[in-house]
């Protein structure tokens, strides 16, 4: 198999600056949406990207190697923004695992930044969001129409931050049955519902012009926040070749503030060190 892949960020029609950052380089692929506002939310985001920039150009990675990069991020963020006690982000991706001789997709989420598969003509979300309304519906308090609309929406309950060890959910999905994933921010998905963003995957082949789309589609909506998505598409190799080739020309792409401009089975996280 070989990866193809699509990135576009922006900071929305509201926003100032663009605190989300976005790392497109296999075997690892991410966005990381920042928080603790100028000169913190944007650094913290970026922090991310250096840590997991690491771990690209390699054939796969393992979920030890991945959460080695969240808690050099998390030391990171000690050291460079030890002034700025709220600064954090959310950061959601996907990387090529190999097990047992099989590839894989990990899938990892901090916060409520999310990751979708796109297969046979459906959308699932993969990550469960940490957050203060994902607690509300999973108790039974409010349904999805109302978490929409709900006054503590974005209060995410787990983040990588400065003051505590970092805290991430896996899952482990066989590359036959997600074909196609999707990486988003939360200004896409709290301002784009997922029946739109699923015709959009469903219209657009190339990976490009789908992250460009959505990126459309949220701006239209509003673009009350800054919004990032990465499409890849796994597709079957037919060059005989050993690396990737990207939309991007084959140009290893990374975002940050500088472009201000279902599956069957189950999703259950898997925590760090938990059998998998």
């Amino acid at each position: 198999m070989r990866t193809t892949w699509g990135l576009a960020t922006d900071r929305g029609r509201v926003r100032e600056i663009n605190e989300d950052a976005i790392l497109a380089q296999p075997p690892i692929f991410l966005v990381a949406d920042g928080m603790g506002g100028y000169d913190a939310g944007d650094r913290a985001s970026q922090i991310v990207v250096d840590s997991f920039r690491t771990l690209a150009e390699q054939g796969s990675v393992s979920t030890a190697e991945v959460h080695s990069q969240f808690e050099l991020a998390t030391a990171q963020l000690r050291e460079m923004l030890e002034t700025e006690k709220r600064a954090g982000s959310t950061v959601a991706g996907a990387a090529v695992v190999n097990q047992d001789g099989v590839d894989y997709w990990l899938i990892f989420n901090i916060g409520d930044s999310r990751v979708y598969s796109w297969h046979e003509g459906r959308l699932k979300q993969i990550s469960v969001d940490h957050s203060v309304v994902q607690e509300l519906i999973e108790a039974g308090v409010i349904n999805d129409s109302q978490a929409a609309h709900h006054p503590q929406r974005h209060q995410v309950t787990r983040a990588l931050a400065t003051h505590v060890a970092p805290d991430p959910d896996y899952w482990l999905i066989p590359f036959h049955a997600a074909t196609r994933i999707l990486i988003c921010s939360d200004g896409l998905t709290n301002e784009v519902a997922d029946p739109e963003i699923a015709r959009t995957l469903q219209t657009h082949e190339d990976a490009q012009d789908a992250a460009d789309s959505l990126i459309a589609s949220a701006l239209s909506a509003g673009g009350r926040d800054n919004v990032s998505v990465v499409v890849v598409d796994l597709l079957p190799r037919h060059d005989g070749g050993n690396g990737e080739r990207s939309t991007t020309n084959g140009v290893a792409a990374t975002a940050n503030t500088a472009l201000k401009n279902q599956f069957e089975g189950s999703t259950i996280p898997r925590r760090f060190g938990r059998k998998t």
